[in-house]
C-alpha cells in the first residue's frame, strides 16, 4: 500500500536513539511523514543536529516540529497544572531561550509548523495576573517563530475549546492555531472531542490521532489506549476533520510502553479507512 501524504507519526512515539533509527522505524511502518521532536535537535546536536537532512535523504518528510518546555511534570493533574507550558515563573527564562533556539532550528530546516502545550489556560472570566502573564509569554513565543516563517499550534486538552478560542482571540496572532488532540480532551476531562473540534475547526492546522478512556473522577487522569479502543468517536470526528479547509494532516501519537509499532500500524489503518474516497465527506 502506498504511503498516504496526509498520515504521519510523532517521532517521540517511536523512541528512536538517533535519526537513522527513526528512519528505519518509519520505513518498517510504511509511513513517510513525521512530526519531529525539536528539543533534541538543539540539545543534542552531535546526535540530532542533522536530523532533518538525514530524514530528507531517506525520503522522509518532516510535516511539523514539536517544542516541549523544560520542567513539565506530568505525574499528576495538579503537578502539570503548575509546571505545564509557559506557566511556571521559575522556568520561564530558560524556556524562553529554548523556544528561541527551537524557532531558529525550525526556520533553518524550512519547517512551517511547530506545536506545543501552552500550559493550563484559565477561564476567560479570570483576567488575573497569572493569565495575563501567560498571554504575554505566548505572544512572545509565537512572535519568535513567526519571525522565522514558522506557524505555531497549541495542543488541545488542558482547557476547554471555548477557553482556547478566547486565548487565540486575545493573542491576536494570525500565525497561531490549534493542534487538535482528541484524546487529551478526554484525559484532562475538558469536553467531548467531536464537539470541541466543531468549535475549533477553523483554527485547527493539524490533528493528532490518539485515543483515551476517561477516569470518571474529576481531577484524575484518564488513560491513553490504542486508537479505536477508547472513547473517541472516530467516524464522527473525521466527518468534522475532513471539512477543515485547508486540509489538515493526521499525525499518530502513541505514548504507551508496549505494543507501540503494532498500535501505530492499526492507527494508520484507522485513518486510511476514513480517508478513502467517498468516506466522511459532507
Amino acid at each position: 500500500m502506498m504511503p498516504n501524504p496526509r498520515i504521519g507519526v510523532c517521532s517521540w512515539s517511536l523512541r528512536p536513539r538517533d535519526p537513522r533509527q527513526l528512519v528505519g522505524a518509519l520505513q518498517g511502518l510504511g509511513i513517510e511523514n513525521v512530526q519531529l521532536a525539536l528539543v533534541p535537535v538543539v540539545a543534542e546536536p552531535a546526535v540530532w543536529g542533522q536530523a532533518t537532512e538525514i530524514l530528507a535523504a531517506a525520503g522522509v518528510r518532516v510535516i511539523s516540529g514539536m517544542l516541549a518546555m523544560k520542567g513539565e511534570d506530568y505525574s499528576t493533574l495538579d503537578s502539570i497544572r503548575l509546571t505545564g507550558g509557559v506557566r511556571c515563573d521559575a522556568g520561564w527564562p530558560e524556556n524562553a531561550k529554548l523556544a528561541e533556539a527551537v524557532a531558529e532550528a525550525a526556520g533553518r530546516a524550512g519547517l512551517r509548523l511547530v506545536t506545543l502545550h501552552a500550559g493550563f489556560l484559565d477561564d476567560p472570566s479570570l483576567d488575573d495576573a497569572a493569565r495575563l502573564t501567560m498571554l504575554d509569554r505566548l505572544r512572545a513565543v509565537v512572535d519568535l517563530f513567526a519571525a522565522r516563517g514558522v506557524n505555531v499550534a497549541f495542543e488541545t486538552g488542558q482547557e476547554t475549546a471555548d477557553t482556547l478560542l478566547d486565548v487565540l482571540d486575545r493573542l491576536d496572532r494570525p500565525t497561531a492555531g490549534v493542534n487538535f488532540d482528541p484524546a487529551n480532551m478526554i484525559l484532562y476531562g475538558m469536553g467531548d472531542p467531536v464537539q470541541a473540534l466543531r468549535r475549533l475547526g477553523p483554527r485547527v492546522v493539524q490533528v493528532h490521532v490518539k485515543d483515551a478512556l476517561g477516569s470518571g473522577r474529576p481531577g484524575s487522569w484518564g488513560r491513553e489506549v490504542p486508537a479505536g479502543h477508547g472513547e473517541v468517536d472516530w467516524d464522527a470526528l473525521f466527518e468534522v476533520a475532513l471539512r477543515i479547509d485547508p486540509p489538515v494532516n493526521f499525525i499518530i501519537e502513541r505514548e504507551g510502553s508496549t505494543g507501540v509499532p503494532a498500535d501505530i500500524a492499526d492507527a494508520r489503518a484507522l485513518i486510511e479507512r476514513r480517508l478513502a474516497p467517498g468516506r466522511c465527506r459532507s
